[in-house]
């Protein structure tokens, strides 16, 4: 298994050994970069001008050898084959600006980490181009290229138009629950790829759900994402937004695998079937209060051990019973609030969960499809308009939205 210490666990002997491994990472993407290349690459005026100049024979087609070496100048690897357009988004490492490549025209998202941070910031963009230049599926964003100088890392993503959290914000926050439905089920798909591969997402929420134009809903942010290692390693538990950190991470357990995902997904499963966010406390003491208010206060039955927990003992809750879902999700089925529960009280698995009955409705071949398809490949898989649409969520092109991602 491969073990990645997270941000607040580096150190320099950490941070050293993944900038060694990083290294490797840029050097066998320069020194394989031309073997990427695309057929039809659209070369800019200037070097088209210094090729007619150089050229014995202008008028001839250009062969492949000549093609790729009028591009020594821009190229995979390359800052000058971007162009920025505007930024997105500042966190307090890394700058996010829209962009598109010289080389395909095509819109890119570019994160830039700034690595004259001594702690953080290195490791944590380590982590995220070591995992994601390992992981291609249709539901998580893709990485382009990778971009090092001594100031800089610019990683390369996809252009995805909107998150999870504006789509909401877009429809007045009353989805279809058909849409509900599709999105659940690409979440559900891109992580059942992540967890089967070992890697714990564990920073879960809407604003890291990127969507695009076609509904295609797509994982990103995985800053603090690490590869799942064996059940005694002690993990930081500073790694998850609040609103979705399940309890047992808020009570300072150390020790956690797929389920800290899991919780998450249930949390998103019923913002999007409401509306609203499912626990959204301000502090450690309030989320688990809002947690226990709704799921019962746990007991040495329901949580062996919990009574010899410090944390949990400090806090003095009330004994609250576990109240029916269904009177705080009215729009989900009876197969919806199955799921909701099995994700909450017993975190079942990604895998497991896209073949609960919930999905039945979207047809049998949507479980066949490679990785690389998108569900809305298959004619039977189609949104629907959301009844709260107040504007067009996926605008017509030249208008795109605002792309919001999270920065740690």
């Amino acid at each position: 298994y491969l073990v990645m210490t997270s941000k607040t666990e580096s150190n320099h002997t950490s941070c050293h050994s993944m900038q060694e491994t990083l290294s490797f990472v840029f050097t066998f993407h320069r020194s394989n970069k031309r073997m990427s290349l695309p057929m039809d690459i659209r070369l800019p005026p200037e070097f088209l001008k210094k090729l007619q100049m150089e050229s014995p024979q202008p008028c001839k087609p250009l062969s492949r050898m000549s093609r790729r070496a009028s591009l020594s100048d821009i190229g995979f690897g390359k800052l000058e084959t971007y162009v920025k357009l505007g930024k997105l988004g500042e966190g307090t490492y890394a700058t996010v600006f829209k962009g598109r490549s010289k080389l395909t025209e095509n819109l890119v998202a570019l994160k830039e980490i700034r690595l004259e941070h001594e702690e953080g910031a290195p490791c944590t963009a380590i982590r995220e181009v070591s995992l994601l230049k390992n992981l291609k599926h249709a539901n998580i964003v893709t990485l382009h290229d990778i971009i090092h100088t001594d100031r800089c890392l610019t990683l390369v993503f996809e252009y995805l138009d909107s998150d999870l959290k504006q789509y909401l914000d877009n429809c007045g926050n009353l989805m279809s629950m058909h849409n509900v439905k599709i999105f659940m089920f690409q979440l559900l798909r891109g992580l059942s790829y992540c967890h089967k591969r070992k890697i714990l997402h564990r920073d879960l929420k809407p604003q890291n759900l990127l969507i695009n134009e076609k509904g295609e809903l797509k994982l990103a942010d995985f800053g603090l994402a690490r590869a799942k290692s064996v059940p005694t390693k002690t993990y930081s538990n500073e790694v998850v937004t609040l609103w979705y950190r399940p309890p047992d991470v808020l009570l300072g357990s150390t020790e956690y695998s797929t389920p800290i995902d899991m919780w998450g997904v249930g949390c998103i499963l019923y913002e999007m079937a409401t509306g609203r966010p499912m626990f959204p406390g301000s502090t450690v003491k309030e989320e688990l209060h809002l947690v226990f208010r709704l799921m019962g206060t746990p007991t040495e039955e329901t949580w062996p051990g919990i009574s010899a927990n410090e944390e949990f003992k400090s806090y003095l809750f009330p004994q609250y019973r576990a109240q029916a879902l269904i009177n705080h999700v009215p729009r989900l089925d009876t197969e919806g609030i199955d799921l909701l529960s099995a994700l909450l009280l017993k975190r079942i698995s990604a895998e497991a969960s896209l073949t609960h009955t919930y999905f039945l409705s979207l047809g049998e071949n949507i479980h066949s499809l490679p990785d690389t398809s998108s569900v809305f490949s298959l004619k039977e898989v189609q949104l629907q308009k959301d009844p709260g649409h107040r504007s067009s969520v996926f605008q017509p092109p030249g208008i795109p939205l605002v792309l919001a991602l999270h920065h740690t």
